[in-house]
């Protein structure tokens, strides 16, 4: 599968680093921020960073999901604002990162900072089929916490 990239901002591969899988095995490819001054985010506060990019996924197939960086959010309390950001196949806009302050002490994102993770995989869109009833399960409707700690 090919993942064509658009640089939106000549600062892209320059001193804003293109998207890239950290190591061999990485899922993801981190995403950073396309600023051109820091942006200072006080606890409690959200703001979207731009990457500098726009993808083209191939087909309806794939969409392209972020995700926080585990780093970020555990070690700083920056995380994603909306949990999950997802890309359908049809945008062709810049990707934004909406980033929120978590933590009890300001955060700043400079110019090329890691702030995010892309990551591509398929989708399955199912026909819906609207039914009376649903099959059983030994779980049935138990959910938040059902099936123990």
């Amino acid at each position: 599968m090919e993942l064509k990239i658009k640089a939106l901002s000549p600062r892209i591969g320059q001193d804003i680093p293109a998207p890239h899988f950290a190591t061999a095995g990485a899922a993801a490819m981190d995403l950073c921020a396309c600023v051109a001054e820091p942006v200072t985010l006080s606890p409690g506060e959200r703001a979207l960073i731009p990457t500098g990019i726009a993808i083209a996924l191939p087909d309806p197939g794939y969409v392209a999901l972020v995700f926080a960086r585990s780093g970020l959010g555990i070690k700083k309390g920056v995380c994603l604002s909306n949990g999950v950001g997802v890309i359908d196949s049809d945008y062709r806009g810049e990707i934004g990162v909406g980033l929120v302050n978590l933590s009890h002490e300001s955060y700043t994102v400079r110019p090329g900072d890691r702030i995010a993770q892309l990551m591509v995989v398929p989708v399955v869109q199912p026909a819906l089929s609207f039914v009376d009833e649903l099959d059983e399960t030994v779980r049935g409707q138990g959910g938040f916490g059902s099936t123990g700690r």
